[in-house]
């Protein structure tokens, strides 16, 4: 029996993003924050300091295609859960408690990935990331089309 090497489509794109997907969202749920929680802390903390809340929504808006209303509650969640507070008229930063469960996520999934990623030559890491920036910026101008 012969294997042959997949060709990438949608569904190994989606294939692999859910496979990794599902290892973050178990990882943060043992730290009570969500998926959606998680990219707008990690805004947050690799900031040089505050963030206008208006650039922090649309960075997680951007990153995620979702509703900028969405993200706004997100960011509210993270303000009540005292992750993230309010600096002035218009900016947020994190606290150090958002820092530290940014710090532990991170600390969990990091090895994680590097056991998926162990092997893998470096050619090819560069060649998929290439072709999937290359899809990924085409999908957000069809869906940028498509939402008019």
């Amino acid at each position: 029996m012969t294997t042959t090497t997949p060709l990438v489509d949608p569904r190994v794109i989606a294939l692999a993003h859910y496979a990794g997907r599902a290892i973050l969202e178990t990882v943060l749920a043992r730290h009570g924050i969500t998926f959606q929680q998680s990219v707008t802390l990690r805004l947050a903390a690799v900031a040089d300091g505050p963030v206008g809340r208006e650039q922090l929504v649309g960075g997680v808006t951007d990153a995620l295609k979702i509703d900028a209303t969405e993200v706004h509650g997100v960011v509210d969640e993270l303000i009540a859960a005292q992750l993230l507070i309010p600096d002035g008229a218009s900016d947020l930063r994190i606290t150090d408690a958002g820092r530290e469960l940014y710090a532990a996520t991170s600390g969990e999934t990091a090895p994680i990935t590097a056991r998926i990623y162990d092997g893998i030559p470096a050619e090819d890491l560069a060649v998929t990331g290439r072709v999937l920036r290359l899809i990924t910026e085409r999908a957000g101008a069809e869906l940028t089309a498509l939402r008019g």
